[in-house]
């Protein structure tokens, strides 16, 4: 497992998020998320630099997000011209959010399993997945977001 570097978010100071260690959320709290949410937003950038934004399904599987779309689509195309992205939860009360650059690889056999636990469905395709292995995530809990507000850098 990657453990990130966790720290405060850099947001302007009216926010009033807080300086301090306390009351910030552990890695583990946004794995949780990660491996239990049902819908992802994949964001990318068409050609003319229009953002696009476009719900998958996924799995948290050995510390990265893999989902499949065809290649043809329009994400797909714009992952494929560019690579970087911002994957984040479908849940504005638990801030979950991934940046990074995606790549792409065959699903694993322990991840199709986990993807056919998770949505009853086995994976149409197994091979040429998108997965992204976050470079920065940031995460809160809207309820306490001073308090929660997180920032996790990977190393590598």
């Amino acid at each position: 497992m990657r453990a990130p570097r966790r720290s405060r978010p850099s947001f302007e100071p009216g926010y009033g998020i807080s300086t301090d260690d306390e009351g910030m959320l552990d890695w583990s709290w946004a794995e949780e998320r990660l491996e239990d949410s049902r819908n992802y937003w994949v964001v990318t950038t068409s050609a003319d630099g229009a953002p696009a934004s476009a719900p998958v399904w996924a799995v948290w599987f050995d510390d990265a997000l893999w989902f499949g779309t065809d290649p043809q689509s329009q994400k797909g195309r714009n992952l494929q011209r560019d690579p970087r992205v911002v994957i984040h939860l479908e849940s504005g009360d638990e801030v979950v959010i991934l940046h990074g650059e995606i790549g792409r690889d065959d699903l694993p056999g322990a991840a199709i399993d986990a993807y056919e636990a998770k949505y009853d469905l086995r994976p149409p395709t197994t091979s040429g997945w998108f997965v992204l292995r976050p470079s920065r995530a940031v995460a809160w809990l809207e309820r306490d977001y001073p308090k929660t507000a997180t920032r996790f850098d990977f190393e590598g």
